[in-house]
């Protein structure tokens, strides 16, 4: 029977494995979400409610234990990793409370006595999660779904067993209807089986470009419905108004946030020649204050990266980067050591062609490009096949302005990018297709069934 492992990236040891499903075990676990998707589809939102109330006081009680999963498995520092358990609670408890608001009945005017449009369950969803964010993302997934009355199967990464068991185990506990959530310990190339499966109605997933491919194209064949979030060269623009300092300190806190290893962190700081210098320095006095080490360390701000492999790929793009004429005056080098860590990195004099302009860094690298003005600033942070989200950093109301020619499904004005249960998020071009959370999320996977009546 095959066996999915946990490294310790901290360590670079293996930690504990666990056994993969039977196809016997996968089979019972989705006949499980079928029968329970009958019953929870035809409760009211109050008893869903009661539900994901439930899961949200397991997880803020038991807040510390699911936090050190998180250190233990991907490496988030313990500071952060609490923060993300508090806010996949909060997650749950928004949509306990807004969800039916969100999929009230619409009435619209035609030549019937009555016609409306009515939001119902699709049945079976399956989320398909990576490690960077175990618990936020799967309650990212799961509360809008299930208060929207479908049943959720998980397949979570091979890197968090221990994460993905736990989600499974806060809703057993919950008393939750058996199948209701059901965790699928599957290796990655089993997937699109659970796809193609007939009770299987849609599909979510957060992860690579390439995998999302996979999945949509699986997905599609089958004749169903996904939604991609998928990944993020975001770009940060600074220009000449803004309040540099403020600016400064939010940035950095966006490029390190999990060591980095986010889809919406600042990736492309782009910066008006003017004020650039004087960012620079202001960005770099940040990031060198920042302290490497133990996740589980209270006053560690950067864990290691979550595997080996993540980070060779990133070192590559730093060297490459600075072989092709970029300046490295901060990090850049592979540190001696046990464990996946990587220092706090800063690169300057980044153009467009280099490796970490064009390509997705997942890690504590910031990447800071000049530009003229305005209109190249612009230009340069949508010349990139992804469109996430960005930030720019301006005054108020030429900030605003400046959103709607920024092509990214998301914009932070003087503020930090971030996913917030009561706002949509989600990409455009290669950064995914469809949106979750806010109103809109809770519309993906429901029936807007049309009703005209005589």
């Amino acid at each position: 029977m095959s066996k999915l492992q946990s490294i310790n990236p901290a360590t670079g040891r293996v930690q504990y494995e666990v056994e993969a499903l039977t196809d016997e075990a996968l089979e019972q676990r989705l006949a499980a979400a079928q029968s329970a998707f009958s019953g929870w589809s035809r409760t009211t939102f109050a008893d869903r409610a009661k539900v994901l109330e439930a899961v949200a006081a397991g997880m803020r009680d038991d807040r510390e234990r699911l936090a050190r999963l998180m250190c233990d498995e991907m490496g988030k520092p313990i500071r952060e990793a609490r923060g993300e358990v508090d806010k996949a609670a909060w997650c749950a408890e928004h949509y306990a409370e807004h969800a039916e608001g969100y999929l009230a009945t619409e009435r619209l005017a035609s030549d019937a006595s009555d016609s409306y449009v009515q939001y119902l369950p699709l049945g079976v969803i399956l989320g398909i999660l990576p490690w960077n964010a175990p618990f936020w993302l799967a309650f990212r997934f799961a509360a809008p779904t299930l208060m929207g009355g479908n049943a959720c199967l998980m397949k979570h990464d091979p890197n968090v067993p221990a994460c993905a068991q736990a989600i499974g185990e806060l809703f057993d506990h919950a008393g939750a209807p058996a199948g209701l959530f059901t965790n699928l310990p599957l290796e990655t190339e089993r997937v699109a089986g659970v796809i193609r499966d007939r009770r299987v109605q849609a599909v979510s997933f957060t992860g690579s470009e390439k995998a999302g491919g996979i999945v949509a194209s699986t997905a599609a064949a089958e004749i169903k419905h996904s939604v991609l979030e998928l990944g993020g060269s975001d770009p940060a623009v600074v220009l000449a108004d803004a309040d540099l300092e403020k600016a400064a300190d939010t940035i950095c806190l966006s490029r390190i946030i999990n060591a980095g290893q986010s889809c919406i962190a600042a990736k492309r700081i782009i910066v008006e020649a003017s004020v650039h210098d004087r960012f620079v320095e202001l960005l770099h006095e940040r990031l060198a204050r920042l302290k490497l080490g133990d996740p589980g360390g209270e006053d560690t701000d950067i864990g290691p990266i979550a595997r080996a492999d993540l980070r060779e790929n990133l070192h590559r793009q730093v060297r490459e980067t600075v072989q092709a004429g970029a300046l490295c005056p901060l990090g850049g080098e592979l540190p001696v050591g046990e464990g996946f860590f990587y220092p706090v990195t800063l690169l300057t004099h980044v153009t467009r062609e280099m490796t970490a302009a064009k390509e997705e860094t997942f890690g504590p690298v910031a990447v800071v490009m000049k530009v003229s003005g305005e209109d190249e600033a612009v230009e340069l942070a949508n010349d990139t096949e992804y469109g996430l989200a960005a930030a720019i950093w301006t005054s108020t109301e030429r900030g605003a302005a400046l959103a709607n020619r920024l092509e990214t499904g998301q914009v932070a004005v003087n503020g930090i990018v971030k996913t917030d249960p009561r706002l949509p998020s989600g990409g455009v071009k290669r950064s995914g297709i469809g949106r979750e959370l806010g109103p809109h999320g809770i519309r993906e996977f429901v029936n807007a069934q049309q009703v005209w009546v005589a």
